[in-house]
């Protein structure tokens, strides 16, 4: 009766169910996965609902890429930057996740292979399996202190399979932005297999590390490259469903690639009219949105650097952006049962490393969102129960 696509393990692990649990009970609760902003007590001016009353949002004049007005709003958000991208580059979708199947769809046939980033958020395992492509990963590795990309490593998954490699700039959870000597090694296997290159830069505005300058692939011309991006961390708005793909790359190919992204748009027209009218007046309220959550980001990671024990007990990994940090736990721990124990005994929620695909050892994945003080009981308490 049901596709294989779909024969996903569904049942409750031993941590939901003890969250849902304690949940039920109304058990106050240290919430340090929270990954809505909507959820973590930001401010939003009042410009974002006013925005909505738009008399033109009665008229329905639907366009394959999206409305010229706020494809032009994606564009002024690039010149920002300094980066110059045209409104035909961009096409508008209701989510990432629907800009991947896009380009999965545009890529990829059945049983073709992606290459995708690991440690990396389990998200991208569905969207494989739902648009029946096949998931290989390649390693991130923690050197002298920093996420490297190893394009040995990478290189070597490449079969006559592959037609993509996807980047997460900055990769969540790893907080490691790509660097111009792994962009021009990635450019070197793509033009030598003839593979696009799909980057998530979702995150690319999130700002950890001082001075930092991340190198943004909407402008990498060098291979056929798609850069996804939108509102629900731009803005802090997950509600509004507004992304976006911005296409570059060699010429022909990329004419070729607007051409048939415009049929598989066509077909869906997702992005609803509301939030394109509003779109150019929400993106300019993109540095009073963005500065709440860059401050929390920050004050809660110097929190973790300042009060983390030197020796003994958690470290935290170095991430250069994002919205997330990753502690180390002592090879004693196990990850799993330190986990529903803390959850159980000491009433904190963190997500265990295996949940992001760590290759080894044992890990604590936290987010930077949750407000000051629940963040600092929550690790206080997480220290507590390891030194």
């Amino acid at each position: 009766m049901f596709s294989d696509r779909t024969n996903w393990e569904l049942a409750p692990n031993k941590l939901t169910t003890l969250l849902e649990d304690l949940r039920r009970q109304k058990i106050p609760l240290y919430d340090l996965t929270e990954s809505n902003p909507t959820h973590c007590g930001f401010s939003y001016p009042p410009e974002i609902i006013d925005a909505l009353a738009n008399p033109a949002n009665l008229d329905y004049a639907p366009q394959a890429q999206g409305m010229l007005s706020a494809r032009e709003a994606v564009c002024l958000y690039y010149q920002r930057k300094g980066i110059e991208v045209r409104p035909d580059q961009v096409f508008l979708t209701s989510s990432t996740s629907e800009g991947y199947s896009f380009l999965f769809r545009l890529l990829l046939n059945p049983d073709e292979q992606a290459l995708f980033p690991s440690p990396s958020y389990p998200l991208f395992q569905f969207l494989a399996d739902l648009n029946d492509v096949r998931l290989e990963n390649y390693p991130l590795i923690y050197d002298e202190g920093r996420w490297i990309v190893n394009n040995k490593k990478m290189a070597d998954k490449i079969s006559g399979n592959t037609r993509a490699i996807c980047l997460v700039n900055p990769n969540n959870p790893t907080g490691s932005y790509i660097k111009s000597d792994e962009l021009a090694a990635i450019n070197g296997l793509c033009k030598k297999h003839d593979l696009a290159i799909i980057t998530d830069e979702v995150f690319l505005d999130y700002i950890l590390e001082k001075n930092y300058r991340p190198v943004s692939l909407a402008a990498n011309d060098k291979n056929l490259t798609f850069v996804l991006g939108g509102l629900s961390k731009v803005l802090g708005l997950p509600q509004m469903k507004f992304s976006w793909i911005v296409v570059n790359g060699p010429g022909a190919k990329t004419k070729k690639a607007v051409e048939r992204l415009e049929v598989i748009a066509d077909t869906y027209l997702s992005i609803n009219t509301p939030v394109q009218n509003a779109a150019p007046v929400w993106l300019n309220l993109q540095d009073v949105l963005q500065e709440q959550i860059k401050e929390r980001t920050r004050r809660n990671r110097d929190y973790l650097l300042q009060n983390l024990p030197r020796k003994a007990g958690p470290q935290c990994l170095h991430a250069e952006g994002g919205w997330y940090a990753i502690l180390k736990l002592p090879d004693w721990v196990e990850e799993e049962v330190f986990t529903l124990k803390l959850l159980e005994e000491a009433q904190v929620y963190i997500h265990p490393g295996y949940f992001f695909d760590f290759a080894k050892g044992s890990y604590a994945v936290v987010s930077l969102l949750a407000p000051e003080s629940a963040f600092q009981e929550g690790i206080r308490r997480l220290v507590l129960r390891i030194i």
